[in-house]
């Protein structure tokens, strides 16, 4: 059999003239020498997991939750664009989903034009008023990355924030802009009237934004955007100019944020102030960083912890923010690459066969330190309550089961579950390390 290299099917130590060169104008060649890449199986996963959600879950309050992590998962593949795959950290960037959302409301209270057109396509107008403004302030922040380009982003992000209560006009004042998006053209009869039929729009919006900000970074800007934010001198001697391919970078990203502002238009029929503050932004890196910005999944794994954080959580206790900056500094701390980083710690282990060794050193250590970490957590709450509860207002309810916060028997059982749950993961925690040694050696038996 002859020994061929597989990249390109040319035979090993074969002559320059007898090599066979890939056919670049045959689009299947082209695919698999890897020019621009999508791999179905997981999409088409993600579209029938999406299309089923609204059968399990079918209370208005779960397809809102879902509705807002569908948007929040499209807002953090746009803000990825910059900072995972260009390199570049943005304070401002809740501005361009803002000013698309913003934009897309006046389209919904122009009532002839709107209601000429489909409301499945309103998105594509927040995109392009989106990238409109990353046009116009990606044509001087980007000359640089870096701290320069993190703290123009700041600034602009401020100044349009503050300008949203001076152009009324335009951004509302206090109160915002609201509309109705039934006035829009029925698509195919549906008038979008119930949340499970805006559910599914959403749903097809984050399918089609997420394949092509994935081609997106598989083209050669994209491939570029990775080289310029790993070593932009070096790409500046191939002949690359560093400040375009940011350029186009961040004029793609503010497209992408924009679709995400009209997508937040159409959900929540009203956009204020807040839609373009800092905090939003804060939010969006955040949930960035959580997910792991070195993976292209890594934003849709951090907005969707942080959706269920933010919504879910926040019904139990008043101090869902504090667990989720906890969360976050944790992983800032301890796993770099955040959720998605960690998730494919364990694919060496996988590929070599021996992830079954990590079965039982994990609960071994990571058990007890869940229960330890919830008993910190009920210390925490029982704090909280001891110190802001109302006078007279003794009884409290923590992970359902309900007793009286100024006796000293909980604290005691809190204390306990945190020391010896935290104590049990620490003791064993040498165990763990040295089982992880061995699942990621090639040597010994699998």
């Amino acid at each position: 059999m002859t020994n061929k290299d597989p990249r390109t099917d040319i035979p090993k130590g074969a002559k320059p003239s007898e090599q066979i060169m890939t056919d670049p104008s045959k689009a299947s060649e082209r695919m698999r020498a890897g020019s621009m890449t999508l791999t179905l199986v997981p999409w088409v996963v993600a579209a029938v997991l999406l299309a089923i959600l609204p059968q399990l879950f079918t209370n208005n309050s779960a397809l809102t939750i879902m509705n807002q992590m569908s948007i929040t998962i499209v807002f953090a593949l746009a803000y990825n664009m910059l900072l995972g795959q260009g390199g570049m950290l943005s304070f401002g960037h809740a501005v361009y989903a803002g000013v698309g959302g913003f934009a897309c409301m006046h389209i919904m209270n122009m009532s002839d034009f709107f209601a000429s057109i489909p409301l499945v396509i309103l998105p594509v107008f927040g995109g392009l008023f989106g990238m409109g403004l990353a046009m116009i302030v990606g044509s001087f922040s980007t000359r640089s990355a870096g701290t320069v380009f993190a703290m123009i982003s700041l600034g602009v992000g401020e100044l349009i924030a503050a300008c949203s209560v001076i152009i009324v006009a335009f951004f509302g004042g206090e109160e915002g802009v609201s509309g109705d998006r039934t006035y829009a053209q029925p698509f195919f009869g549906v008038e979008f009237l119930q949340q499970e039929e805006v559910y599914y729009l959403t749903a097809a919006w984050v399918i089609i934004s997420a394949a092509l900000m994935y081609l997106w970074s598989r083209t050669p800007v994209g491939r570029m955007a990775n080289a310029v934010r790993d070593n932009p001198e070096r790409a500046e001697f191939l002949g690359y100019s560093s400040r375009w391919v940011r350029y186009y970078s961040f004029v793609a990203s503010g497209f992408f944020a924009g679709v995400a502002g009209g997508l937040f238009a159409i959900n929540y029929e009203i956009l204020t102030e807040e839609n373009l503050n800092t905090a939003s932004s804060g939010v969006i890196l955040l949930v960035t960083f959580l997910g792991g910005v070195g993976f292209f999944f890594g934003p849709i794994i951090g907005a969707i912890a942080f959706t269920l954080l933010q919504t879910v959580l926040s019904l139990s206790t008043e101090l869902w923010a504090f667990y989720a900056g906890s969360l976050f500094l944790a992983t800032v701390m301890f796993f770099p690459g955040g959720l998605a980083g960690l998730i494919m710690m364990h694919v060496p282990a996988f590929k070599l066969g021996k992830a079954g060794k990590l079965v039982m050193p994990y609960i071994k250590t990571l058990l007890p330190g869940a229960i330890g970490i919830l008993g910190l957590a009920a210390l925490v709450e029982m704090t909280f309550h001891y110190r802001h509860a109302a006078t007279g207002d003794d009884e409290m309810t923590i992970f359902w089961t309900t007793f009286d916060s100024h006796s000293l028997m909980p604290w005691i059982i809190a204390g306990a579950l945190t020391l010896i749950g935290l104590g049990i993961a620490r003791a064993t925690a040498p165990a763990l390390k040295d089982a992880w040694s061995e699942a990621n050696s090639a040597g010994g038996a699998s």
